[in-house]
């Protein structure tokens, strides 16, 4: 009985320790993005007080104001047009690799044609070369296209990645086999079940690709700063980097820069957190 209520007090005390370890640990994760929302929303006269604010005792929008409202060089430029451009790339480009690489991800998980392997293994191998060392070839190709300081430079090369294409060929492979049998004996091409069996079952694995492409896509910074040369082609993160160039003594004017490049995503990801959940599960990612 004795044994029994110390072993008892010692998983209560574990659980403790445990939660208590956790909760620090969300508190040091979490203290960075309070401490940027908490300034942005701050004038500049109170940022500069001590002690520290972390927390804004009169919110304030003058500094989303500057940043929104404030025009840009002799095209009348303002971060609403930046903000336009990374939308329309982001989105564009989202939904190209979803389509691709869901495609690619079926024939290579379901279809039978001669190479499969060896041309999954090569893609694979392609996708252990350090990115940096892509960048002038890729940018050689961009410019043979004709499509430096367009936005086709950014739309089309991520639909070349590979991480989508192992991502959802390994989703597909966990779905029965006799789901696609079944659609066989109906009739349905090898199309058709990709489309109304295999594609319809992926979407939990869609919505996680489409935020892990969402993140990377919209904060790209290097790609596009070597690609796009004019003011009116710039996306978000690039052209905020140049706004604050002139406004970098201004602490609140940087902070409010940082959250709106940051914002997006944390809603996408906010919306999806159970998709992504389930397909992390789904796909083996999950450590198991």
């Amino acid at each position: 009985m004795h044994s029994n209520a110390s072993m008892v007090w010692r998983n209560r005390l574990t659980k403790a320790v445990t939660y208590a370890f956790l909760i620090i640990l969300a508190l040091l994760v979490l203290f960075p993005t309070v401490w940027i929302v908490g300034q942005s929303f701050m004038p500049e006269e109170i940022i500069l007080k001590r002690p520290i604010h972390i927390l804004p005792p009169e919110p304030t929008l003058d500094n989303f104001d500057e940043i929104l409202n404030t025009k840009l060089s002799k095209q009348e430029l303002s971060v609403l047009r930046w903000m336009f451009n990374s939308v329309y790339v982001t989105g564009v480009s989202t939904f190209g690799v979803l389509l691709v690489t869901s495609m690619a991800g079926y024939a290579f998980a379901r279809l039978r044609f001669p190479g499969k392997q060896l041309l999954f293994f090569g893609l694979g191998a392609s996708f252990l070369v350090p990115g940096v060392m892509l960048l002038i070839p890729s940018f050689m190709l961009m410019r043979a296209l004709g499509w430096i300081d367009t936005h086709h430079a950014l739309i089309w090369p991520p639909l070349a990645g590979f991480f989508g294409v192992f991502f959802m060929r390994q989703f597909f492979l966990a779905i029965p086999s006799e789901l696609a049998e079944a659609a066989v004996i109906d009739g349905a091409s090898a199309f058709g079940i990709y489309w109304r069996v295999f594609l319809p079952l992926s979407r939990p694995a869609v919505a996680t690709l489409g935020i892990f492409t969402f993140l990377f896509i919209w904060n790209d910074f290097t790609w596009p700063l070597v690609v796009l040369n004019s003011d009116e082609m710039r996306t978000l993160p690039v052209g905020l980097v140049v706004f604050i160039g002139e406004y970098w003594s201004y602490q609140g004017i940087v902070m409010a820069g940082a959250v709106l490049t940051s914002a997006p995503v944390l809603l996408v990801y906010i919306i999806f957190q159970r998709q992504i959940t389930r397909a992390v599960m789904a796909t083996g990612f999950g450590g198991r």
